[in-house]
């Protein structure tokens, strides 16, 4: 639009809004006479103010909403697995209130939707998309989505509850100063770069929807009710304003305040609208004052629409010229000159953080005299743009910036593997210390209570290099400190796959140590300043969250592998425990590793927990190179066997060519290290396989002597002793597995088949649903559950629990198996056979043990134990689990026995 033509554009369009609406079409064609492109201008500014911007019906809608507009609820009442506490907060969009997630004890917001909303359908069912689609979000600057759910007529969202303010009543409450307002546009701008390359626009980014814990995290909210991109524009969307609406402590007028020029006409808009509301954000961070004002809303617009912000110089005296771009091209009239991706802006704003640091704009710089000891909290520029150090002094936080020219971006890659065996020596030494995001309102307790400490949880350390690719560090370091603490005796530590659940998450330490089972909790945060990493480690009394024990630490890798033999004396020394010289021997080997090699083996640990073949694969090959930096790599070598193995039990690689590179590594592995436990563990896997059971049991034995806190030894040992028709033995394995990995789906389900082989059908079934309470959209257990339901003759049940499994994308053989022999033994034999059919078509490789029970199931027993005969030609793993209940009908036949006897059970 040309910028003069304002003043008669907004002329007619206030003179059209005193017309009734019927009124209007013909005003504007008398008004506009034969100027069509004036006519359009109005026309789209009218049709937004009617459809999504009009003042009254908008604060009608969505301020004045009926008493019975939202679902009424009380203190105390349950929905779903949520105990309301309290109240939070009521608004268009419904309440908030705080809840207790009673399966895992955990505090959450718990947002009820209005009836209004729900009645329309089609709406739900777009908002129930999109929230799915958020909950995906596993992001330090996303508030976490847990579910989107039913119960009876109240339709809910379940979020992660955050302790702090939101931006809006920090703003309210005091100026910020200029270095906080960059650490958190910094943090914003990072979530909307993954909101936006997971495809989703916010489209409501201002100070009510940004929520400043008080450890310094940013979180984004409601990024669950976001438009995907590509949907139609906001004015076409009605729901979308009660979206906006929610947590609005200005109404309507203050959503409109951060609308672009596009959202504002009623067009298309994507992420580059985001960025524009979130430069009017900065500037309102920075000045203290909005960018655009108006007295009513049209007037608001209007002043988006045709006006420029007074320059930040006119607040900020002294304000740079690099601060004023990035301000300015992020509120560019037009969206194809503003910054195209937050990803750019980020640049700009961590290149302006170290450039203002460098120049004291962001703060007094760190007091030459200041030691490092004195350092309380970090906070990373990132990337190759530099670091600020928050330093707590007596009177304020100071900040001081360190440039990384001196440091290039490949020579800090270069010395990370040195730093990564330093940093495990460090957090050994630290073993029993958490991150202060679980610090406890109460003082520090005597290191004395740590006589008492029996069980620990090492939950994972926050990556706050500002660098995604470092994910793998912080991963890795928490693992090897959870491998170093299993060696100590009498204390049980809790396994990764189930400390790693709260990666990404707050939580209160009692409640986590509650879920967990354990004394004490252990976390921290690893930091990047040039070649030195800075760890904040701190330990937190579960039992009644006092703080025991917390410590910073800025060290080179140089002068960190100088102490690791140190570190490992004073961690027994801090839980006063006597090693042995054998443990004392262990211990030091996981620190004495070429620190290149033991990168590589975190990459592979980090890609192979990512899952999917690609990313198994490619762990593979990190584990390999580990070995050609470091023959002598034990723990490498274990880790390959069992990455070969598992793709051989998966059918993703040819057990022609996996098993034998999987045995040659496991026993170099225990050739280099014969008190390796992983090495013990993953011969014996091979051994199972192979039918050869004693020799396994003795590595299963072996394995759980070394290292008794390794959670996957004992589920290991308690299919051993299902397979050989001992399932109390295997109830009691599988206890301790869940002691040490109480959230973990393979301790649980090894304790579920332990239940139903010593029929306790009952409990198999609650201990099956108690699971999937836990995580319903978890495929996995729903065919656990259809499985127990089917070993008690429930087939309608497990039919319907098959079906929810496939319906979450496992449509994998094994299930199709269960499906099918369900179906036959419901009287459903056609359905049965038609999965068969299915099967022996494809492509995909289908072990011969599933299909003789699928042949069974529809009354073909030759055809069953032909296939049965080739499975034992192939040695067929799966043949291992030929003594269990999926078998019970061929009992009675003699040529059971004989294979029986063959294999060796």
């Amino acid at each position: 639009m040309d910028q003069k033509r304002w003043p008669q554009v907004k002329e007619i369009l206030d003179a059209a809004i005193q017309h009734p609406p019927n009124e209007r079409a013909a005003f504007l064609s008398a008004a506009c006479s034969d100027d069509e492109a004036l006519y359009h201008e109005v026309e789209s500014l009218l049709d937004s103010y009617e459809s999504a911007f009009l003042e009254q019906p908008a604060v009608a809608e969505f301020i004045e909403m009926p008493a019975n507009a939202h679902p009424q609820v009380t203190e105390g009442q349950r929905i779903s697995r949520y105990r309301i506490i309290s109240l939070l907060a009521v608004s268009g969009m419904g309440e908030v209130y705080l809840a207790e997630d009673t399966s895992l004890g955990r505090k959450v917001a718990l947002k009820l939707l209005p009836a209004s909303f729900i009645q329309d359908e089609d709406r739900l069912r777009r908002f129930e998309q999109e929230a799915r689609v958020a909950s995906g979000f596993n992001h330090p600057n996303i508030v976490t989505i847990f579910e989107v759910g039913q119960m009876d007529s109240i339709h809910f969202i379940a979020t992660e509850f955050i302790d702090g303010k939101t931006l809006r009543q920090r703003m309210v409450s005091e100026t910020l100063g200029l270095r906080e307002v960059l650490d958190i546009a910094i943090q914003v701008t990072n979530a909307l770069a993954a909101a936006h390359e997971a495809g989703i626009v916010h489209r409501d980014i201002k100070p009510e929807n940004i929520m400043l814990r008080r450890d310094g995290c940013v979180r984004v909210l409601d990024f669950g009710l976001a438009k995907l991109t590509g949907q139609p524009a906001l004015s076409s969307n009605p729901e979308v304003l009660s979206i906006a609406a929610v947590n609005t402590d200005s109404g309507f007028v203050g959503t409109v305040r951060y609308m672009s020029p596009e959202q504002a006409r009623g067009q298309t808009v994507d992420a580059r609208t985001d960025i524009f509301s979130f430069g009017v954000l900065l500037y309102e961070m920075i000045t203290s004052r909005p960018p655009f004002a108006g007295e009513t809303t049209s007037g608001l617009i209007a002043s988006i629409l045709q006006k420029e912000p007074l320059p930040l110089a006119n607040y900020l005296p002294g304000a740079s010229t690099e601060l004023q771009g990035v301000v300015s091209k992020a509120l560019r009239k037009e969206k194809e000159e503003r910054y195209q991706t937050a990803r750019d802006i980020l640049v700009d704003l961590r290149r302006l953080k170290q450039r203002l640091g460098s120049e004291a704009e962001i703060g007094h710089r760190l007091e030459p005299h200041a030691k490092s000891s004195e350092v309380k909290a970090v906070a990373t520029g990132g990337e190759q743009y530099g670091v600020a150090t928050a330093v707590e002094t007596r009177d304020a936080t100071v900040v001081q910036s360190t440039p990384n020219a001196a440091y290039p971006l490949k020579k800090i890659k270069l010395r990370w593997p040195v730093s990564l065996i330093a940093l495990t020596a460090v957090l050994v030494m630290a073993a029993f210390f958490a991150y202060s995001r679980y610090r406890p309102q109460g003082g520090r307790a005597s290191i004395d209570s740590a006589v008492n400490i029996r069980s620990v949880a090492v939950l994972p350390f926050t990556n706050a290099t500002g660098n995604p690719d470092m994910e793998y560090l912080s991963d890795g370091v928490s693992e090897s400190l959870i491998d170093n603490l299993s060696q100590l005796p009498g204390v049980k530590v809790i396994a990764r796959s189930s400390s790693f659940k709260y990666k990404d998450k707050e939580g209160d330490p009692q409640d986590v140590a509650k879920v967990l089972g354990v004394d004490v909790i252990v976390a921290g945060r690893i930091a990047q300043l040039g070649d030195n990493l800075l760890i904040s480690v701190e330990l937190v009394d579960g039992r009644d969250q006092t703080q025991l024990w917390g410590e910073q630490y800025n060290r080179k890798a140089t002068d960190l592998l100088a102490i690791q033999s140190e570190i490992s004396s004073a961690i027994a020394g801090n839980l006063r425990l006597r090693l042995t010289t054998g443990e004392r021997q262990q211990l030091a080997k996981r620190e004495n590793v070429n620190p290149q090699a033991y990168e590589m083996l975190l990459r592979g640990r980090y890609f192979w927990r990512m899952g999917g073949t690609d990313n198994r694969k490619k762990a593979i090959e990190f584990y390999e190179q580990a070995i050609a930096v470091d023959p002598a790599y034990a723990l490498a070598y274990a880790e390959l066997s069992v990455s070969y193995e598992s793709l051989v039990n998966n059918n993703l690689l040819d057990p022609k060519e996996g098993l034998p590179k999987a045995e040659e590594a496991a026993r170099k592995a225990l050739e280099l290290d014969e008190g390796l436990a992983e090495g013990h563990l993953a011969l014996a896997e091979i051994k199972l396989n192979a039918w050869d059971w004693a020799v396994a049991e003795g590595e299963i034995k072996r394995a759980i002597e070394l290292n008794p806190n390794l959670a996957q030894a004992h589920i290991k040992y308690a299919y051993y002793l299902k397979t050989q028709g001992q399932p109390q033995q295997a109830i009691a394995e599988t206890k301790r597995a869940r002691e040490l990995d109480p959230l973990a789906p393979g301790a649980n389900e090894a304790f579920i088949l332990g239940l139903l082989a010593a029929g306790q059908n009952d409990q198999a079934i609650e201990a099956a649903k108690k699971m999937l309470d836990f995580d319903h959209s978890n495929p996995d257990l729903h065919t656990l559950l259809g499985y127990t339901y089917a070993a008690t003759g429930q087939y309608r049940e497990a039919i319907v629990a098959y079906q929810e499994a496939i319906k979450l994308g496992d449509d994998s053989p094994d299930v199709q198996i269960y499906l099918g022999a369900t179906y036959a033994k419901a009287g459903e034999r056609e359905k049965a056979r038609a999965i068969l059919r299915r099967l022996e078509a494809g492509k995909e490789y289908v072990s011969p043990v599933g299909l003789a029970i699928l042949h069974d199931a529809v009354g073909d027993r030759e055809q069953a134990f032909a296939l049965l005969e080739r499975a034992y030609a192939d040695h067929d793993q799966q043949l291992i689990w030929f003594g269990g209940r999926d078998f019970e009908s061929f009992r009675s036949d003699a040529r059971f026995a004989d294979l029986m006897r063959r294999i060796g059970l």
